[in-house]
C-alpha cells in the first residue's frame, strides 16, 4: 500500500494484512473509505497497532458483531492476538450526523451497533482470503448504507465541507478563518464541529495537520522539521513539537528516529 493509504497509521511496518476500498461514488458524500485489516498471529504473540485516527467516527463490522467508534481525542491502540479480521467505514460528518447518536458523547468510546443483516453479509463475504473477498465484503457494507442510512440534511452536509476544506486548505490554522470561509459565525462553526465530529473544530484541524506531518516524518526525510511545521501552517518548529508530544506522547524528532 501507497503511503497515501497509511494516514492515521503511525507505524506501517507494524500492520498485518491492511487494504483500503474506496466508497463507490453514489456514496462519497456518506463514506469516505472501506478499510479492511486481517491478521493471524503465532500463538502467544500480540502486534499493538498505534493509530492517530482521523476526527471522524469509524462504523466496524468484525466477527463479533458491529460496533460504532467515535472520534478519539488522541492516539488509540489496538492490540491484535490469534487470528482475526475487521471491515470498517470511515464516516464522513454526513453520515456520522445522521446515526441516532450524540458524537460528543462517544468520543474515545466503542459502542454496540445494532445491525445484524450488515454483520452477516460481510461476514459472509470474509469467510475466504482473497481480493475478491473484500471487494465482496466492501460491496456488502455500501449496499446496506445505501439502503438504511438516511440522506444527509443540508445542515449535516456542512459538516463535509468543513471536513473538506481543512483537510485540503493548510492555510486555515485556526477557527476563525475556517469561519470565514464557511461564512458562518465562530459560534456556529463550533456548533457544527460537535454535531457533525464530535469535536470541537480546533481538535479537527490540529489532527489533520499532524496526519500530514506524520506522513512528511516518515516518507520526506529530506524536509527538515522546521520546513514540515512552516508548510502545514504552524508559526515555528516549536508549536508543531508541542502539539505532536501532547497528542501522540512523541517528539517529532524520536517518531523519525523510529521510523529509520
Amino acid at each position: 500500500m501507497d503511503e497515501a493509504g497509511l494516514g492515521g497509521i503511525l507505524y506501517p511496518t507494524r500492520l498485518p494484512t491492511f487494504h483500503r476500498v474506496p466508497a463507490p461514488t453514489e456514496l462519497v458524500e456518506l463514506v469516505r473509505w472501506f478499510w479492511i485489516p486481517r491478521w493471524d498471529l503465532a500463538p502467544g504473540r500480540t502486534s499493538r497497532q498505534t493509530i492517530l485516527p482521523f476526527p471522524a467516527s469509524n462504523l466496524v463490522v468484525g466477527p463479533e458483531g458491529v460496533t460504532l467508534s467515535g472520534p478519539t481525542t488522541g492516539v488509540s491502540h489496538r492490540d491484535l492476538r490469534g487470528k482475526g479480521w475487521a471491515v470498517g467505514a470511515l464516516l464522513r460528518p454526513a453520515a456520522a450526523a445522521s446515526l441516532s447518536w450524540a458524537l460528543e458523547d462517544i468520543a474515545d468510546t466503542e459502542v454496540i451497533f445494532e445491525a445484524p443483516e450488515l454483520h452477516l453479509a460481510v461476514a459472509e463475504a470474509m469467510q475466504k482470503d482473497s481480493a475478491a473477498a473484500r471487494e465482496r465484503a466492501a460491496d456488502a457494507f455500501a449496499a446496506w448504507i445505501t439502503a438504511l442510512l438516511p440522506r444527509p440534511e443540508q445542515a449535516d452536509e456542512l459538516g463535509n465541507q468543513l471536513e473538506d476544506l481543512i483537510a485540503s486548505d493548510r492555510s486555515i490554522v485556526r477557527v476563525d478563518q475556517l469561519a470565514e470561509r464557511l461564512a458562518m459565525s465562530t459560534r456556529s462553526v463550533q456548533r457544527l464541529a460537535l454535531r457533525t465530529v464530535g469535536l470541537p473544530p480546533l481538535a479537527v484541524i490540529r489532527r489533520y495537520r499532524l496526519q500530514e506531518a506524520a506522513e512528511r516524518l516518515r516518507s520526506a526525510p529530506e524536509f527538515t522539521i522546521g520546513q514540515i511545521a512552516v508548510d502545514l501552517g504552524y508559526s515555528d518548529n516549536a508549536h508543531l513539537t508541542a502539539d505532536f508530544h501532547r497528542i501522540l506522547g512523541i517528539t517529532p524528532t524520536a517518531y523519525r528516529r523510529d521510523q529509520a
